[in-house]
Parts: structure tokens; sequence; C-alpha cells
């Protein structure tokens, strides 16, 4: 990949400084007061259902999400046009099933939801380990990435440069977390969204000019680009022809994505049943645009760069999106093209800055509110306390993810997202429809429902050929790969599901006084009335 000229790159690095001041200011302007914990975990519900729609979307498209897409389809053609129809389709089920119900059942977090069902302190301090085995992997993922993405648009491709890039993004998404809370990170997302519509509109249609706006052209020169010929746009270039490998992996992501805490928590923000509804009617649409957009990018990068480009600019695609920029601006762009490439740069530096800050900001939540407040404590802690001890936890999570990812940078770490998405689909997914939909539901349903989808996503995860195995696994030069399946969740999904139905059915000393529970919150969950007592459940 050649560099970009210096002008670019220049003007890129004014635009990321304009960006830290900016998203900086507004944190502090946005953020709660000390003593004000409903503003800190929820805005106090003062966003507009546009809003909170872009903000949703923000959280939902993630850097992994946007790199990827781009990079997967730009590979493997077809099948990274079902994976991404996946995610679209996981937001759309969010929106219909569990949006509104989500809304009422909770106060801040998701034990919130859980002891409405089931109080007491070991299911809050489990839903905060869930919480957790969900999204650490997450946004290590996504710091580890940042210091390569760095170097590549700036220029500076040193080990340090690198290195002190991930500790300085890492920095800035605990400050983000710290400072603003849910509002902060929420204009935060607003404005990444909008400005990534506008650079991938901007890049999409320079690559349908290229092409005559010909989406048939288009599709046979990325065809002919990606070097598999017929089978790019065919089903089973991802995975070999292995159908069961290729379900399991798009059940993990339709299951999983869309209720990953971090897009969850913004449901708790909404002011009402109706506005949630709103909410994610903006958020599906955006995304679908967004995705519609990100996939002509992919086919464009396929076309105009080509296969072996993109692989020896990263074997996973990810860089796909500035190698297609840099592509259709040129060496010795003019002063218009310039500023779309510092538009595409600002882009994917945003949407790494805000996604690691919403993901962030739901792991001190959980730490704060339900492992400490409400899991190891018995008594009630000050508002002021728990909003402390919130930002510590920030802090905290925040140190631990830029220790990993900066040490981790050399590996491929596509088993941590893939593991993220696979506690979604078989821990939280399931604990939540039986939470919110099943009247016969026990504590001790719930608890063997998130401790075994967790631990069979993990112990799974770790047989795959994403840990060991393979050429692209994180350990390349070892095989203790045994289990036959990229992603888990073909096994681990049914596992979720059936150990809460056996534990429930087998067990069902306290099935009487869940039953009635569940029958007093019923209309509050279903009829729209917000909840008030879950949150106070210990």
């Amino acid at each position: 990949m050649t560099e970009f000229s210096s002008d670019a790159q220049t003007m890129s690095l004014v635009a990321f400084i304009a960006v830290i001041t900016v998203t900086l200011l507004v944190c502090v302007m946005t953020g709660p007061d000390h003593e004000d914990l409903g503003e800190f975990y929820t805005g106090y519900r003062s966003l507009s259902p546009v809003q909170s729609g872009l903000a949703i979307a923000g959280d939902y498209i993630s850097a992994g999400t946007v790199l990827g897409t781009i990079g997967i389809i730009a590979l493997l053609g077809f099948d990274g046009i079902t994976l991404t129809l996946s995610t679209v389709l996981s937001l759309v089920l969010m929106m219909f099933l569990l949006a509104e119900p989500l809304r009422n059942a909770s106060r801040f977090t998701m034990g919130d939801i859980f002891t409405h069902r089931a109080p007491g302190p070991f299911v809050r301090i489990i839903a905060s380990m869930v919480t957790l085995a969900a999204l650490l992997p997450l946004v290590i993922f996504q710091l580890a990435g940042a210091g390569d993405l760095l170097a590549v648009v700036l220029g500076f491709h040193g080990d340090g440069f690198k290195t002190g890039a991930i500790v300085f993004l890492g920095l800035l998404m605990i400050a983000y977390a710290a400072i603003g809370g849910m509002k902060g990170t929420a204009f935060i997302q607003i404005v990444k969204t909008v400005v990534l519509l506008g650079a991938a509109t901007a890049i999409a249609v320079l690559v349908l000019n290229r092409f005559d706006f010909s989406l048939p052209v288009l599709l046979d020169a990325a065809k002919k680009g990606s070097g598999a010929g017929d089978a790019y746009l065919a089903s089973g270039l991802q995975f070999g022809g292995d159908d069961f490998d290729m379900i399991g992996t798009q059940l993990t992501v339709v299951m999983g994505a869309a209720v990953l805490p971090h897009i969850t928590m913004r449901m708790f923000s909404s002011r009402s049943a109706t506005a949630v509804r709103r909410s994610l009617s903006w958020a599906v649409s955006t995304v679908v645009v967004t995705c519609l957009l990100l996939a002509v990018i992919g086919f464009g990068a396929a076309a105009i760069v080509g296969h072996e480009g993109l692989v020896a600019g990263d074997p996973q695609g990810q860089t796909a999106f500035l190698m297609v920029s840099q592509a259709l601006i040129g060496t010795d762009p003019n002063t218009v093209e310039t500023l779309l490439f510092t538009a595409v740069a600002t882009a994917i530096f945003l949407t790494l800055l805000a996604s690691v800050a919403g993901i962030t900001l739901a792991c001190a939540n959980t730490l704060a509110h339900d492992l400490i407040a409400h899991g190891l404590r018995q008594a009630a802690l000050k508002h002021s306390t728990e909003m402390a001890i919130a930002r510590a936890a920030a802090a905290g999570v925040g140190l631990i993810a830029i220790a990993f990812a900066a040490g981790a940078r050399h590996l491929n770490l596509q088993a941590l997202l893939t593991l993220s998405f696979c506690v979604g689909a078989s821990a939280i997914a399931p604990a939540l429809v039986y939470s919110l939909f099943w009247r016969r539901y026990t504590r001790t349903g719930l608890l063997a429902t998130l401790i075994v989808g967790t631990a069979a996503s993990i112990i799974l995860t770790a047989g795959s050929n994403l840990v060991s195995g393979s050429p692209q696994s994180i350990f390349p030069d070892q095989d203790f790969n045994w289990f036959p399946f990229t992603t888990s969740g073909i096994v681990s999904v049914p596992l979720g599901f059936l150990a809460g139905w056996l534990a429930t059915v087998l067990y069902g000393r306290d099935a009487a006084d869940q039953r009635r529970r569940y029958e007093e919150l019923e209309p509050t969950i279903l009829a729209g009335t917000p909840a008030t007592a879950g949150g106070n459940a210990s």
C-alpha cells in the first residue's frame, strides 16, 4: 500500500486534534453533576427519538463492523453480504421483540432486568461477570487494531507510535466514559454516525461513478478483481462449503449482535415505550443505509484494489476502506480530494473513539451498579459514591483493555470479536427472552442460562480455528483446535436455552414465587409502563 500524500496526512492529523478537542468539550458540557446518578446512567432520558436512534446506530456500527464489513465483502463477496444482512436482521429482531420490554423492565443495567425476576446479590454478580465477558474482548479487539490503522493514515509505522496510539485512544475512551456518562457518549455517537454516513456516501458515489452507476458492471469487476471467479458471488467461499459453519456464524450474529449490553443500555435512556419504538426505527433505517453503502464500498475495493492488494494491506481486509479511498482519490489529490480523504480518516477515527467509549461505559455501569452497589454490598450507597465508583471503574476497565491491546496488537484477535457475539447469543439473549416472556422462569434457570451459555462460548471458542490451528488464528504456530466450527453459536446457543429450560423444569423449588412475581410485573414489562422497582432490587 503506497503512502497517502503529505497534505492528506497533515490535514488528517489536524482533523484528529479538532475532533478530540470538540468531543472532550461536548463531554464536559453534557456530563452529569457529581451526585446525579440518574443522569450519568440514563442522561435522564433527555434525548429525542432521532438523537437516541442515531446513538443506538452509532453503538451498533462499531469500528469492527465498519472495517470488517467492507473487508469481508471485498474478500469474500456473497458470504460477506449474508453476514451483513444478519447484522441488520439482529437489530430488526431487537426492535420488534425486545426493545419495549427492555425499556420498561430496567432502570440502569442488565442486572436490573434480571433482578425483577430473581432478586439477590448473586444474580447481580453473575450479570456483571457476563457483561464483562461479552464486552471486554470487544473493546480489546477494537483498541488493538487502532494503532495499525492510525499508522496507515498518518504515515508513522514504528512500533512505538502504534503502541502509543493504543494508549492515547484508550485514555481518551476513559475520559469520554467517565466524564460524559450516557448523554456525553450518546452525542459522540451521533456525531460519529453523521460523519460516517457522509464519508461512506461520498466514497460509494465515487465507486459507482467509476463503473457508470451500473451495479452489474461493478459486480462483474469485483468478481474479476477478487481472483475467485464465479465463487465470489456464490455461497461457500468463506467456510469452504461447510453449511453448518455458515449457519452457526449467522445464528451467532443474529442472536448476539443486538443484545450486547452497550446496545441494550441505550434502550434504558428512552423517554417512553413510544419513544423507544421511534428510536429503533431511526436506528434500523440508519444501519440499513450504512450497510448498503459499506457493501458498495466493499465491492468497489475488490474491483479497484483487487484481492492481492487488499491482502497485502491486511489479511482480514481491515484497511480496505482506506485503500479504496486512496485508489479513488489518487496519489496527487487536489484540495477537494484531500478533504474527502480527511473525512474518511476522521470517520474511522471517530468510529474507533465512540465505539470503545460506549463499551467502556457499559462495563463501568455494571461494575458500579450491579457488582458493587447491589452485589457485594448490602447497604445502599450514596449516589455520589456510586458515581465515583462508576468513574473509577471506567478507568480500571480502560487500563486493563489498554494493557491487553498493547501487548497483543501483533496478534490476530478476530477470536475476541467472535467471542463477544457468542456470549451475547448464548447467554444474554436466552436470559433476556426467558426473563421477559416466560412466566415459569426461575432464579435457578436464569443462573444456569448465564453461566452455561458464557462457559460454553468461552470453551468452544478456545477450541476453534480462530485461536489455533490456522494461519489466521491468534496462535498460528500451535494447534490445539478441536472444535470443528468457526463460531460456537451452533452449539452454545441451544445449550444456553436448554440449560435455562432444564434448570427451571427440574429444579422448581421457587417456581410458584417466580410465577407470581412475573404476573405482577407482566403489565409493567409488556404494556409500556416504566418500571420503578427493579432498579432497587438487590
